[in-house]
């Protein structure tokens, strides 16, 4: 902890109002995490739902620390000051005001602050495609007797295979189509790096708007407690939908399938997807927001211009 003279605050909550926040937010974390937590503990996998800790590295315990955000003081509270005052990129004033260090963030994440901020606007830029119909995960079992989950396939290897055959697959993201079986990669009517994910990432995507999570949790103590948990309750809908709309027979799970290779599994996982694609579109403004406010008004332009040729495409 140390005291120096931090930008100025846009509000400071009085601890009648930041406690109770603090409890609620730890409350709801533990509720979301509580089959995972407990699953763990007694070593049982999950072919749903681990995705979003093991793909993602979300840890329980620091999904339940609620942080106030850019901008926002914590006032002492009777018994001291913000607990928060102990945690990494925190500092307090004289007056014992508890609050981000954003210069002390921007030090060590400028560079990380910078690229998702110009990921996010570029993608938000995008009108939303659905016509992929969660294709990628059928190309990640094509043609390839080892599969990613100990499910079985619901139609069978062959005709798993006529599926991705009987249709033209566009995936525009790097993280699902990195995963594509060696057969399946030529298939792909675009062929997405790490470099050209500002070119490419798109709005209706279902990975890029799970990774609302991800960035949420890159961008840490910047981005408020309520968003970051929206965040990942949004990416654990949004995975629902993914596997539902795979191969894998998740009877197991009692979750139905999405029939993506019917004309009415089409039409439900468009529908769907266009919704999860609105919410996350409000997620992915608020998460530009908060980088925003870190770069400040001049940063914040010129990391815009910088991606604006990526815009539109």
């Amino acid at each position: 902890m140390g005291i120096k003279q931090v930008r100025a605050l846009t509000t400071t909550l009085p601890s009648a109002t930041w406690m109770p926040l603090a409890r609620s937010h730890a409350e709801r974390a533990d509720q979301m995490t509580a089959g995972h937590r407990a699953r763990r503990a007694a070593g049982e996998k999950h072919a749903i739902e681990d995705f979003l800790y093991d793909y993602y590295g979300t840890r329980p315990s620091l999904l339940r620390r609620w942080h106030p955000g850019v901008g926002a003081g914590l006032a002492p509270s009777p018994d001291g000051v913000a607990e928060h005052a102990g945690w990494k990129f925190y500092t307090t004033s004289e007056d014992g005001i508890v609050a981000l260090d954003e210069d002390a963030f921007m030090h060590a994440r400028a560079e990380s602050v910078r690229y998702i901020h110009g990921l996010l606007t570029a993608t938000a830029s995008r009108p939303v495609f659905s016509g992929c119909f969660g294709l990628h995960e059928w190309a990640m079992v094509y043609r390839d007797p080892e599969h990613r989950h100990p499910l079985p396939l619901r139609l069978g290897q062959s005709e798993t295979d006529k599926v991705v055959e009987q249709h033209s697959i566009r995936c525009t993201h790097y993280d699902a189509f990195r995963f594509f079986t060696p057969e399946a990669v030529g298939l792909n009517r675009l062929q997405p790096t790490r470099a050209t994910q500002v070119d490419l990432d798109q709005p209706g995507c279902l990975h890029a708007a799970m990774d609302v999570h991800k960035w949420a949790q890159k961008l840490g103590p910047a981005v408020p407690g309520a968003l970051a948990l929206d965040c990942f309750a949004l990416a654990g809908e949004i995975r629902l939908l993914d596997m539902q709309a795979s191969p894998y027979d998740l009877s197991s799970y009692g979750h139905p399938p999405v029939k993506i290779e019917t004309p009415e599994g089409k039409a439900e996982y468009v529908a769907r997807q266009r919704e999860l694609a609105r919410r996350a579109a409000g997620l992915r403004s608020r998460l530009i927001r908060v980088c925003e406010a870190l770069l400040g008004p001049e940063g914040a332009a010129r990391n815009r211009e910088a991606v604006a040729p990526y815009n539109h495409r």
